[in-house]
């Protein structure tokens, strides 16, 4: 009878524990997250934080003078403290776009296949995640300069990284991209719908990649040691993008959470904190911009755009406002165009480098683009390039640094931080600062400080960084900026 007893209690218990572990089990938590599903939420990741306008999150629309602010004038003086935009975007990079590849690809590395197709893909899809940590790595350089990298993401054997020299980091993802686009097949397929931006297509990540080698090049043209000419060269001759349909973008869905970051922060916020600067629109109405109407709406009540004055609050009820279709919930998040592209071949031929035509023709190129992108015409574009001021024999400036950049500026309206960034290494700019400017001497910050976390969980190595860069100081130059 004892064993009987025994065996029923023995099988109680069993139904039991097997009960709870179901009833302890979350359904609706997976535990464990495909490579695809990684790398998706990756490339979302990335599309989001360039394209947002949250002043928590993004203020390079601000710092490359497309807007300004009405009440809240912190980040137009160049505060940074405030709202620890540097650990914001340190932290974003790391954890929310690096980490998600570095787990995405673990995943991939360690799938296998028996079919040859399947295998050539898995090689596509390591190729396009590393395609994108060097996209990634690059931004945090050209915001930072010395960052954490041969030992970032290193969970298990450090939580405190050193920081690397920037133009070692350089000089390796320069390695990581070629040998990413020597792994690229274009017979084969990669990720397919899964990947947001070129839905798979393999032939279209050659030619992102190959522009992104053309944009780290000219981005470190003046470094003699990094041989941008070869590699600007090499990238042209293989294959960059020449074509609208072959941008990098991200389309987004018309309903949460899928939409673009802007529509949230300019309208479901319901929040008025942005107007047209007066540097951006009293520069269109010099060269007469066809672009005007296209980027900024008239000003309240009057029959011209009018944008207000960079740092000071401005009254949103008196001045220019982006367009609806900026606003759009769908509107595309961009990563590399072909205006961009056309604009560093214009500059790489002013530099005596071998990539193909003339400046002139890479410079009208840019600019038709451009204007064609925002919802202009062909003949818009001609009679703007017809004009003396815009005309590239004839365009004010005292080189062609300034007039390429001034157009490249006004190309990149609304991807602030390449507007940011051609006017640290064109030094076209000559505008206004702000009253209340936070940096030293009052003239636009060169680089981000680092996140005021990383003084508390990082503060040794964060020391030795600051001290190897010469200051965590927003003027402190990065190592290619040599103007």
């Amino acid at each position: 009878m004892k064993k009987i007893l025994f065996i029923l209690l023995v099988f109680v218990v069993a139904s039991c524990s097997k009960d709870f572990e179901e009833m302890n089990t979350n359904t609706k938590s997976p535990v464990a997250v495909s490579g695809e599903t990684l790398f998706t939420n990756a490339q979302k990741n990335l599309a989001d934080q360039l394209a947002s306008v949250n002043v928590n999150t993004n203020i390079w629309k601000l710092w490359a003078r497309y807007i300004t602010e009405t009440t809240y004038v912190d980040e137009a003086n160049y505060d940074i403290v405030n709202r620890t935009q540097p650990g914001n975007a340190f932290r974003t990079y790391y954890r929310n776009i690096l980490r998600d590849l570095q787990e995405s690809a673990v995943i991939m590395e360690e799938a296998t296949f028996a079919a040859p197709e399947d295998i050539a893909a898995k090689a596509n899809r390591l190729a396009i995640i590393e395609i994108l940590n060097v996209f990634a790595y690059q931004r945090l350089v050209d915001m930072f300069g010395d960052i954490p990298y041969t030992e970032a993401l290193k969970v298990d054997e450090t939580t405190i990284p050193k920081y690397d020299d920037a133009e070692g980091i350089y000089s390796d993802l320069f390695s990581r991209l070629n040998t990413a686009i020597a792994g690229l097949d274009v017979a084969n397929g990669s990720f397919g719908s899964q990947d947001v931006y070129y839905g798979g297509d393999v032939a279209m990540w050659k030619k992102f990649a190959n522009s992104l080698k053309l944009k780290m090049a000219i981005t470190v043209a003046d470094v003699s040691s990094l041989n941008s000419k070869a590699a600007a060269e090499a990238a042209v001759t293989d294959g960059v993008i020449t074509d609208a349909s072959e941008n990098g973008t991200l389309v987004y869905l018309g309903a949460s959470p899928n939409t673009n970051p802007l529509y949230l922060d300019l309208v479901a916020s319901g929040r008025h904190d942005f107007v047209a600067t007066a540097d951006i629109i009293d520069t269109m109405k010099f060269y007469v911009d066809p672009r005007m109407d296209l980027y900024y709406d008239l000003a309240p009540g009057a029959t011209v755009q009018v944008g207000g004055a960079y740092g000071y609050s401005n009254a949103y009820d008196l001045y220019s406002h982006l367009t609806a279709t900026i606003e759009e919930p769908t509107f595309e998040s961009m990563l590399i165009s072909v205006e961009e592209v056309e604009f560093y071949l214009a500059e790489a031929i002013e530099r005596g480098w071998a990539v193909g035509g003339t400046a002139e023709d890479h410079y009208n190129a840019g600019i038709t683009a451009s204007i064609i992108y925002w919802g202009g015409d062909a003949a818009a574009a001609t009679a703007y390039l017809a004009d003396a001021n815009v005309a590239y024999s004839t365009a004010p400036g005292a080189d062609w640094k300034e007039k390429i950049g001034i157009q490249s500026w006004l190309a990149s309206f609304n991807r602030g931080f390449i507007g940011y960034t051609t006017m640290r290494r064109l030094d076209f700019h000559t505008f206004p600062q702000p009253p209340q400017a936070r940096t030293d001497d009052g003239s636009t910050p060169v680089r981000y400080t680092y996140p005021i976390d990383e003084q508390t969980l990082n503060g040794a190595n964060l020391d030795a960084a600051a001290a190897a860069i010469g200051g965590d100081n927003m003027l402190t130059k990065l190592f290619w900026d040599a103007n």
